[in-house]
């Protein structure tokens, strides 16, 4: 016989602990931070945690540092009902008693735009409990890109430097103060709401942004090709274009006959005017981003980006030394911002140019 779980007690909509996750793993939703990490994965492993320690930590992501990804100050704006319903989920499916607090870290823009919506939501008597836990916690306007890393910004709020820690042991079982810690991105609370309410139809949203009549947040398929995501929201181009997808500085560039497939990780779309495009301004303004966002621990990413910007600066620079950095970056940088660097650089190159670089 199947034994019966002891812990039945959450209910929103009817659904009770077992009924939610369930719904979670049914509805195949992953985290919207750009990982792609199964949300139900990270929430039972966290639970699980809890069966050896005695309190948690819930972090929720808003920093968006990455250029041209505006979803989250959309959700808050727009939504702010849905996210904190999707966090109070996530409160009580990890036990009111065991979550010792919860941190909403938000770009500082966000909280000046958005605190007062929350805080008026949180003063309802339904969420009495959640208002108690809750702490907003500004991301520090130096802490850079890298301060949206979920391990640095645990440091972060430790009051340590915001850079990468040393994965495994991994934030679920020891993160905020060495302790089991759910981390989520705004999007992702918002998903799990709807689809607590049976509302969720596997859209997200998409910052799109560039040489467009329409710029702005559009919800649609989280699959939806990038060709349909700009025909419906009116900003196809009558011109030659190409496209960057996932971030304007991070982001794959794709010419306008690759935009058949989804925009996958943060669902950006930078639209550029192929004929009006500045190359070397372009390439100098990603290379500036991760030369500014560099956190310094890693002497790969310090030095490689910080070359990388000064050679595109001058006149003429070596070919051969600029694609070497290029590819040590690729190799052995600590965490995904060196590493990520390559992408614009060698898809440009490789999608627009018809040039294969390394």
């Amino acid at each position: 016989m199947k034994a019966k779980t002891k812990k039945t007690s959450l209910k929103k909509n009817g659904a009770t602990h077992v009924d939610l996750i369930n719904k979670i793993e049914s509805a195949a939703l992953v985290g919207r931070g750009g990982a792609g990490y199964p949300v139900a994965w990270k929430w039972k492993a966290v639970e699980e945690a809890l069966k050896s320690e005695k309190e948690a930590y819930i972090v929720v992501n808003g920093a968006e540092g990455e250029p041209g990804v505006k979803k989250d100050a959309f959700i808050l704006e727009k939504h702010p009902e849905d996210f904190i319903f999707g966090l109070n989920l996530a409160f009580e499916f990890l036990g009111k008693n065991k979550v010792k607090k919860i941190y909403l870290f938000l770009n500082k823009t966000y909280i000046k735009s958005s605190a007062n919506k929350i805080r008026k939501i949180l003063a309802d008597k339904k969420y009495s409990d959640l208002e108690k836990k809750v702490e907003f916690f500004s991301k520090p306007l130096d802490a850079g890109y890298i301060g949206g890393e979920e391990s640095s910004m645990l440091n972060i709020i430790e009051g340590k430097k915001g850079e990468p820690r040393i994965r495994p042991p991994f934030p679920t079982t020891s993160g905020l103060f060495s302790k089991p810690t759910l981390i989520n991105n705004v999007e992702t609370f918002f998903d799990v709401a709807l689809v607590a309410k049976d509302e969720y139809r596997g859209d997200r949203f998409y910052t799109i942004s560039g040489a467009i009549k329409k710029p702005g947040v559009y919800r649609f398929p989280a699959l939806m090709p990038i060709e349909n995501v700009l025909k419906q929201s009116a900003n196809y181009p009558n011109f030659d274009f190409f496209v960057q997808i996932g971030g304007n500085a991070s982001g794959e560039i794709l010419n306008k006959e690759q935009i058949n497939v989804p925009a996958d990780s943060a669902a950006s779309i930078m639209v550029y005017d192929k004929n009006k495009t500045d190359e070397k301004k372009l390439i100098e303004y990603w290379l500036k981003f991760y030369f500014n966002n560099s956190c310094g621990q890693c002497l790969t990413c310090r030095e490689g980006t910080y070359r990388l910007y000064e050679m595109i600066k001058a006149k003429t620079y070596d070919q051969k030394i600029f694609w070497d950095i290029v590819s040590a970056l690729d190799d052995s940088s600590f965490c995904a911002l060196g590493s990520s660097l390559p992408i614009p650089l060698l898809s440009y190159y490789r999608n627009i140019k018809g040039v294969e670089k390394v």
